[in-house]
């Protein structure tokens, strides 16, 4: 293992994150009894230009008026290229302390989320803020993916990305249907078999850039969740893309919908073998501290320090989902 260690961000439980619109504040009691683990109150893609002040000012007063329980509570700001982004920062840190973190959508470079520390800072220091924000950035563009490694070293701030399909699409110009499936022109054929015949299979045209981003977070110490997909309509085809996304090693997933809500809690929630190999694994460290033994070893391997901070991830994630459950 490296000499180098990384620390990890801020851990959160952070399965399902629900997306809602700053436009319509008759929806923010809704989702604050909803079972996503984060919230994001959006005043970017689903709010028009006429309406980014209105939907700023129900933000503001949405975050301070619900109650939104344990939930973490998340405001997608606007872009760096727009007028809008100063006063959505402005505005929504300084008057709200619910506020947990900021989604930055578009991140090209890590000088973007540079720029958003140096902003924040200054307005959590004049305003004597307790509460520290963290931040989520989206790569959603082929300039963020080109120096994604680089964005997750950007600050210390950072916890976690999200991959934006719809976006990343457009930016690198790809063929795509429903947001976040695959197509049918993404396949490979097989070798013909004895009768000449050749099956096609379908592939994912989004792994190589989930992947790449999986690989900056977990490098960093980042929590890496997948976007959104985008037919509400099919729960079989979002299960899927979950999956294939959980598989990679992503922690959660968007929900555009509330019905998307509980299929990413699913997908995402550890299962009894995993939680149970956590335990042991912190067992036999606990075992070995007793003892006066430098070296941890479990059913015949040593455990470094990497696997032991990952089992205690893993089981910190595992008591949230049990309180929540309770609660």
């Amino acid at each position: 293992m490296s000499f180098t260690t990384v620390e990890q961000a801020r851990p959160r439980l952070h399965r399902s994150e629900l997306a809602v619109p700053g436009t319509d504040p008759s929806l923010f009691p809704k989702a604050a009894q909803s079972a996503a683990d984060v919230i994001f109150l959006d005043l970017e893609d689903a709010v028009a230009p006429d309406d980014k002040e209105r939907a700023r000012r129900n933000v503001v007063e949405g975050l301070n008026a619900v109650d939104w329980g344990a939930k973490t509570m998340m405001v997608r700001i606007n872009g760096l290229d727009t007028h809008y982004m100063y006063r959505d920062v402005v505005d929504v840190v300084e008057a709200c302390p619910r506020l947990d973190m900021l989604l930055i959508p578009k991140v090209g470079v890590p000088q973007d989320v540079y720029a958003l520390d140096m902003l924040v800072t200054q307005i959590e220091t004049a305003k004597r803020r307790s509460k520290r924000l963290g931040f989520e950035v989206l790569i959603e563009t082929a300039l963020g993916m080109a120096n994604v490694e680089a964005i997750a070293q950007s600050s210390r701030r950072l916890e976690a990305m999200s991959f934006g399909v719809a976006d990343y699409a457009a930016s690198t110009r790809a063929r795509t249907t429903v947001i976040g499936g695959v197509h049918k022109d993404s396949g490979v054929l097989a070798d013909a078999d004895a009768h000449g015949r050749r099956e096609y299979y379908w592939t994912d045209p989004w792994h190589a850039a989930q992947t790449r981003m999986l690989v900056a977070c977990r490098a960093y110490g980042l929590r890496p969740i997948d976007g959104p997909f985008g037919d509400f309509k099919d729960p079989d085809g979002y299960v899927a893309a979950a999956n294939r996304a959980a598989v990679l090693g992503y922690e959660g997933k968007w929900a555009i919908h509330p019905s998307q809500i509980p299929l990413a809690n699913q997908v995402y929630t550890p299962s009894d073998a995993e939680v149970g190999k956590a335990r042991r694994i912190v067992e036999a460290m606990a075992q070995a501290a007793r003892e006066g033994r430098g070296a941890v070893s479990l059913d015949g391997r040593l455990i470094d320090i990497a696997s032991i901070r990952m089992a205690e991830a893993l089981l910190a994630k595992a008591d949230a989902i049990g309180a929540g459950a309770r609660g």
